[in-house]
């Protein structure tokens, strides 16, 4: 189930990042006493009475400035509030209303988006202060929300209201249990929609298009030999010269809400520039979430090559992704057509990977063996003693290993033990999670 994204917006310095703070429980946002500091927008899950959601934090609007900073955080916010599900409209109580709030408010409002009005700064205990009664005239449906985001107070009945407001999410119900969804995931201008376009455009292989829940991504459902797929196109926002280190941290929010929605990620990097950081940030998403994955290699068309230049690409690819040496590299040119149509193979592949089970004989006769090429390592004399493993889920496969002493189990050996289980068994493209349980703790 996708989760509704939540953006706190409003002017400079009237809580947002304190607020931001508070409800996620966490010391993430800077706060700082100067108008501007939350210069870009930052995204945690929060969960209230069971929902779960993705809270963005944002920069202060100041709708009518020639700063170029201001200008940067307004296009922040924007951003945020074009993919927003609800908007938190923050003000100052010990302001008042001010005509930016006015500006501000009649920008939400145009968006149609479903808007939470909420009162920063009413920490007095009693009644509200006088100044509180002017936010009424902002015309915002439903009562505003006095609140106070340093102590917390008002910050469960905001978060009801934002509960009340969120939109159900049913794609899942749409497709067909056995499509394969797939997240086209990476830089924008990475190629993720002309791949997409290069598949529909050669095969004619479109059943319908659905507009995506995840605001302005585009779902299509395609069937052809390989079987029935969902692609999740992230892509809609176009790189821009002026604009590029504003969209940078939209691609990673949008990219994580679709991850979240998919089967497969296939993450593309541009041949031309290599793997970047963000390009490293938006992969993690994928691994972090469990999600089997594919590195596509596009525009290799525009790169000059010689006998080495594949294995030189994809060892730098796997210096920098040290931590997704599992998933395939796949060279291709959305362009031209050249080896996109093995995607959908390894799409298949890494899939049915992620959805393998092992039986737990086969695993403690892999265990026994590579604890007996390679010792558990021991400390002070105490050796670490592994019972047996047994998998306990799938997508992504997940193992469960019991032994004497969870300090003794060091991530060196964990990471060995992986190895082995790879080398087997395959899980080939997939994250694997290993879980350590000391002998007694049957929580797993």
């Amino acid at each position: 189930m996708a989760k509704p994204i939540i953006a706190i917006v409003g002017r400079p310095n009237v809580g947002k990042s304190t607020l931001f703070n508070k409800l996620t429980g966490k010391m993430i946002a800077i706060v700082e006493d100067t108008p501007g500091v939350t210069r870009d927008r930052i995204y945690h899950e929060i969960e209230w009475n069971g929902r779960e959601m993705l809270l963005v934090d944002t920069g202060g609007i100041e709708p009518k400035t020639d700063d170029m900073m201001l200008k940067h955080m307004r296009m922040q916010a924007q951003i945020a509030i074009e993919s927003a599900d609800v908007i938190v409209f923050m003000t100052d109580v010990t302001t008042g209303l001010t005509a930016n709030d006015r500006d501000i408010c009649t920008m939400l409002l145009k968006s149609r988006k479903p808007l939470v009005l909420a009162v920063n700064k009413c920490d007095r205990v009693g009644d509200l202060p006088y100044e509180f009664y002017e936010f009424y005239e902002l015309g915002v449906e439903g009562e505003p929300i006095p609140l106070s985001s340093t102590h917390g107070s008002g910050t469960g009945d905001l978060l009801d209201r934002v509960v009340e407001l969120c939109p159900e999410f049913t794609e899942e119900e749409e497709y067909d249990d056995d499509a394969i969804k797939v997240a086209f995931i990476g830089k924008p201008n990475a190629g993720k929609s002309s791949i997409i376009n290069r598949f529909l455009g050669e095969d004619r292989l479109i059943v319908s298009d659905v507009a995506g829940t995840t605001r302005d991504a585009i779902d299509t459902e395609v069937e052809n030999e390989h079987g029935k797929f969902v692609f999740i196109d992230t892509a809609g926002i176009r790189r821009n010269a002026k604009i590029d280190s504003k969209i940078e941290h939209y691609s990673v929010l949008r990219a994580k809400a679709a991850v979240e929605r998919a089967d497969v990620c296939v993450l593309m990097v541009d041949a031309t520039q290599g793997v970047t950081e963000q390009d490293e940030r938006i992969a993690g998403i994928a691994h972090e979430s469990g999600k089997p994955s594919i590195i596509v290699i596009n525009k290799w068309d525009l790169v000059e090559k010689d006998s080495k230049t594949v294995d030189k690409f994809t060892q730098d690819v796997y210096e920098h992704l040290s931590y997704m040496t599992y998933a395939p590299v796949i060279f291709v040119s959305a362009l031209t057509g050249q080896r996109t149509g093995k995607l959908f193979e390894f799409i298949k592949y890494v899939h049915e990977q992620s959805l393998l089970r092992v039986s737990t004989g086969m695993l403690n006769d892999v265990l026994n063996d590579a604890t007996a090429r390679v010792q558990p390592p021991s400390d002070k004399g105490r050796r670490l003693k592994i019972y047996y493993m047994t998998q306990s889920s799938v997508a992504p496969p997940t193992f469960v290993i019991f032994c004497n002493s969870v300090e003794l189990f060091h991530f060196s050996y964990q990471r060995y033990l992986e190895n082995q289980i790879r080398s087997v068994f395959g899980f080939k493209g997939t994250p694997i999670k290993i879980i350590i349980r000391q002998k007694g703790d049957q929580s797993v």
